[in-house]
């Protein structure tokens, strides 16, 4: 890999599942054309027998350790360097990789992560010279879990039971949540508080 110097940065985008991520990351490459990597992508497959479990006889998709958290901050470091990367697709209904995207970035100084562990990418990124700015999107977490479940529901992403279930659990988690990415250095925020700071970091970092 190229390493003469950070070509591009990284604006984190982390935050309990169903805060605006995902619509924020849209919005930014919209207005400013910045490419972002969805690292929710970066699961491992569903038969991974390192999967952490949960009592309802699943995988605990929101534990850190269902995440290959060094596979991402590497691709994301080539996307920064290079310019182009190729990203994992991965099917949340059938819990595996089912193929590859090439992302390139063209002429973008910032390059755009979101995810719910992004926040755990902040200390490596900034390691590495690679970190603009980390936020932990949130909103009132009954409007998370309205806006979680039913977009869960509409992708089909599992029984609408475990669905339920595992919503309840994360609306109930919510502070610890919120307050373990801010402790990792993600700035808790609302999508349009993130979406203005985001921009003036931009500014400074190009």
């Amino acid at each position: 890999m190229h390493r003469d110097g950070p070509v591009r940065q990284v604006i984190l985008l982390s935050g309990p599942s169903g805060a605006g991520k995902t619509r924020l990351a849209h919005r930014l490459r919209e207005r400013h054309g910045w490419p972002f990597v969805r690292l929710d992508d970066f699961y491992k497959d569903g038969d991974d027998p390192t999967l952490p479990m949960l009592e309802m006889g699943i995988p605990d998709w929101d534990h850190l350790g269902s995440y290959d958290l060094d596979r991402a901050v590497d691709a994301l470091e080539q996307l920064c360097r290079t310019g182009v990367v190729d990203l994992p697709d991965y099917d949340i209904s059938t819990s595996r990789v089912t193929g590859t995207t090439r992302l390139t970035a063209g002429e973008a100084r910032i390059v755009v992560a979101e995810g719910i562990f992004a926040a755990h990418a902040a200390r490596p990124l900034a390691d590495r010279g690679l970190l603009a700015a980390a936020y932990c999107v949130r909103q009132n977490r009954w409007v998370t879990f309205g806006r979680r479940f039913l977009r869960d529901l509409a992708e089909r992403r599992k029984p609408p039971l475990v669905l339920l279930r595992r919503g309840l659990r994360l609306c109930r988690l919510e502070p610890s949540i919120v307050a373990e990415q801010a402790a990792l250095g993600a700035r808790p925020m609302t999508p349009p508080q993130a979406e203005a700071d985001a921009q003036r970091c931009a500014t400074h970092a190009g």
